[in-house]
């Protein structure tokens, strides 16, 4: 049987990411949206009037 917890030796990685500061359905992408760049997608939307 092993030890207790605080006996125990735990190399620590600095650059592992275990949990993101936000997930990927927080953003447009996650809900099936195209990229972020809508410029394309508002040029073609623009109403006749707009010239």
């Amino acid at each position: 049987m092993s030890g207790p917890d605080e006996d125990r030796v735990v190399d620590l990685i600095d650059d592992l990411d275990i949990l993101p500061d936000t997930t990927s359905d927080e953003h447009g992408t996650g809900w099936g949206d195209a990229d972020d760049d809508n410029t394309a997608r508002l040029l073609e939307d623009r109403p006749p009037h707009w010239g």
